[in-house]
């Protein structure tokens, strides 16, 4: 049976100026996948899910989602990015929010998907209040919502725990599994490595835009990992 990566890159790269943030990356995610992507600040990974969700261009190499290039529309629409930026509309209602993302992505049942997420992400009861009003963790609780009410093919994770309390991360943990077990490909960029391991089907460290260190998620010890994660980034 031939391997039909959901998301994958080849020689991807992207540069500013002299500074290249992204230096021939190449991965591959079949559905159900996790790549939990580890580094330091500065190492490029939050420029690669940028390559990777269409919202900039490689300077060179390709990334595509299934067997549509990025950055076309009919790829990005089938990518959910959740950042540790809300960038929420602040006047509206966390369901509108929500609601807006739904109808934007052509939902046949907008009104029971943004419903059905902010259940999930524990913000129901909140979900009539302008999200100038709401807290931190609940504005990232809407984020995420927003970032998969159309039930992505590939979820892009940036620091996405950002700001969660412990109902919030477990919300948001419970959601990313129930989503690898529908057949979505995750990658996952974090500082903690037990947020990462514990979804995470390979790994891999970046540095310089370069991925320094991978291996399979499954096989990893996570005690001996940080201390190779430690040794790599030193």
């Amino acid at each position: 049976m031939s391997f039909a990566p959901v998301v994958s890159a080849t020689g991807l790269r992207r540069t500013f100026g002299a500074q290249r943030a992204v230096d021939g990356v190449d991965l591959a995610l079949g559905a159900g996948e996790c790549l939990a992507l580890f580094g330091p600040n500065g190492a490029g990974k939050t420029t690669l899910l940028r390559l990777l969700a269409g919202l900039a261009r490689p300077t060179a190499g390709h990334a595509r989602i299934g067997d549509v290039a990025l950055p076309e529309a009919a790829a990005r629409a089938r990518v959910g990015l959740i950042s540790h930026k809300t960038m929420l509309y602040e006047a509206l209602t966390a369901r509108e929010n929500v609601r807006f993302a739904a109808d934007l992505h052509g939902l046949a049942d907008p009104t029971h998907a943004t419903a059905a997420v902010l259940e999930a992400l524990a913000v129901a009861g909140r979900a009539d209040v302008p999200v100038r009003a709401l807290s931190r963790g609940m504005r990232q609780r809407v984020a995420v919502a927003r970032a998969v009410v159309h039930a992505p093919d590939v979820i892009l994770c940036d620091e996405p725990y950002t700001g969660l309390d412990e109902v919030g991360a477990a919300a948001l943990t419970a959601l990313l599994r129930a989503r690898q077990a529908a057949g979505a490909a995750l990658v996952l960029v974090t500082h903690h490595l037990q947020e990462g391991l514990a979804l995470a089907t390979q790994v891999a460290v970046m540095r310089g835009g370069r991925f320094v260190h991978t291996a399979p998620g499954r096989a990893v010890d996570p005690a001996t990992f940080a201390a190779t994660y430690r040794s790599l980034v030193a």
